[in-house]
């Protein structure tokens, strides 16, 4: 009998071993599945010596298209209308008005809970962009009467119009811009696979750490210093996610700047803390004290250390929100069997998520009183380097995880250099230009998703395949199954059975459930 092995360091290392080999086992398993569809594909099109056949035998292209986009539009729509009803109770609950949490009348009213017309909005982004690209494959299937590269881009393009559906353009621009990341780190991954383009220090362990400092450099910059270059929502999530008030941002801008400040305000802030009398105000300081800045706490250390522990307290039903409600709605059969497992999974990743935001919020606010300490004068770039500073809090955060955010927040950067540039007529305001760059970006999404999607990160291929592939359909008749297909079918109960315990819930996309089965949809 082997000797079990007495450093539990080993053992730890050992099971960590065998969860990466079978994660890289189900993502060859992955391929080699795809690569049998592929194969099945090519040979029905060669049979039938017409236009390639489409992959939904039992059904029509309209019935199909119509189907998708019914499906997506009810998983979108769910998912919106759980995280608000979630966070709803989540705030009843922190009113401690327990009993109401039982009540649908204060849960769910119109009054309390205005998330319909976001929920629609949001139900006819994806449903529309799903059942549009379902029927525009077919209809260049059978213009073209082949299978190309050109009718995934084509169809990802105009289905991209869908963007319409919502009414902001700050928030298009936002998802334009974030797809326009996604788009470049898939050519980028697509290059350097076939080496044709490597960028240095992209072999970096921390590379997205960095890539993630930079980000959030921009953005809090811009936040103190160029606030109306940000969305008004990204500003109100950064600006009650902190414990700075609006009035001394202001301040502080006004006095890098080298502006008069607003001393009414500022008083009339103090006095509504109750610290009028102890703060000296001038209209041109050389800067501004942290007697402004944390009025109720003489320590800085104590201030910041609030500042955390508030932030924590003030986040983590959103992060929980965030992490439970998409799981439950797209992965119903996965948390059926596991609903234990699976809220504790969602509770260790809110903690942790929300972790990293409260150390994110005390350095920067640490930085901010150091600088206080050392400098008698104040500068713009201080905030720069207070943001990249601060962003080092995301190595809390699994190695995941750590690009998926750095491609979050990028968005928000580039958007704020977008509005910065044309702000200053460096580049031209051309309308609209938000929805032809979603267009675009969706065009080569598509194109990498199902060409080469290995270059595409597992959770976001993951998540559109869940969407694009919500209607499960069968794969023909018994008289065109081949030995490829019985060894499909072989591999699917094969996998069945398995929890995959090891793998992340949110980068997990089973298929296996299908909402149609459920009574009443």
């Amino acid at each position: 009998m082997p000797a079990l092995p007495k450093n539990p360091n080993s053992s730890s290392r050992l099971l960590a071993d065998s969860a990466e080999a079978e994660r890289r086992l189900l993502e060859a398993e992955e391929r080699l599945r795809e690569a049998i569809e592929e194969l099945q594909r090519r040979q029905r099109t060669a049979a039938s010596g017409q236009h390639p056949p489409c992959d939904h035998a039992d059904d029509s292209c309209v019935a199909n298209a119509i189907g998708n986009l019914c499906q997506s539009f009810l998983l979108s729509y769910g998912v919106r209308v759980g995280i608000g009803i979630l966070l709803r109770a989540f705030k009843l609950a922190r009113r401690q008005s327990y009993s109401s949490l039982l009540d649908l009348k204060q849960l769910v009213s119109e009054k309390d809970l205005i998330v319909r017309e976001e929920a629609c909005r949001v139900g006819l982004l994806f449903g529309g962009f799903t059942g549009s690209y379902h029927a525009l494959r077919c209809l260049l299937r059978k213009l073209r009467k082949k299978e190309t590269p050109v009718n995934a881009i084509l169809a990802g393009s105009i289905a991209g119009l869908s963007v319409l559906a919502l009414d902001d353009s700050n928030r298009r621009r936002t998802l334009a811009l974030y797809l326009l990341a996604r788009v470049a780190q898939c050519a980028y991954n697509s290059a350097k696979s076939k080496n044709k383009f490597h960028l240095w220090g992209s072999h970096w362990r921390h590379g997205d750490s960095l890539l993630f400092a930079l980000a959030c450099a921009q953005v809090m910059y811009a936040f103190v210093m160029r606030p109306e270059s940000l969305p008004k929502s990204y500003q109100d999530f950064i600006q009650k996610t902190g414990p700075v008030a609006a009035p001394v941002y202001k301040a502080v801008r006004e006095n890098c700047r080298g502006s008069p400040v607003d001393v009414a305000s500022i008083s009339a802030y103090l006095y509504r803390r109750g610290k009028s009398n102890n703060v000296k105000l001038e209209e041109f300081p050389s800067i501004i004290p942290c007697s402004v800045i944390h009025p109720d706490k003489n320590s800085c250390l104590a201030h910041n250390a609030n500042a955390a522990s508030a932030t924590f307290r003030k986040t983590f039903p959103l992060y929980f929100s965030l992490t439970f409600v998409p799981f439950v709605v797209l992965h119903l059969q996965k948390f059926m069997d596991t609903p234990a497992r699976t809220f504790w999974l969602a509770v260790k990743g809110a903690v942790r998520s929300t972790t990293f935001l409260s150390a994110f919020v005390g350095i920067f606010q640490g930085v901010i009183c150091m600088h206080r300490k050392i400098a008698s004068k104040d500068h713009k770039l201080v905030y720069w380097v207070a943001g990249a500073i601060a962003a080092l809090s995301v190595l809390l955060e699994k190695k995941t995880r750590r690009s998926e955010l750095a491609l979050y927040v990028l968005p928000r950067a580039g958007e704020s250099l977008w509005y910065i540039l044309v702000n200053r007529h460096l580049l031209p305001d051309i309308k609209n230009a938000e929805v032809a760059l979603f267009c675009a970006c969706m065009g080569g999404i598509m194109y990498y998703l199902e060409y080469e999607p290995d270059t595409m990160a597992p959770f976001l291929r993951g998540l559109i395949r869940r969407f694009l592939a919500s209607r499960i359909s069968n794969p023909g008749s018994s008289s065109n199954r081949t030995a490829s297909y019985t060894y499909l079918q072989t591999l699917d109960a094969m996998n069945k059975p398995q929890l995959q315990d090891n793998r992340e819930v949110e980068t997990s996309t089973p298929k296996q459930y299908n909402l149609e089965s459920i009574p009443g949809l």
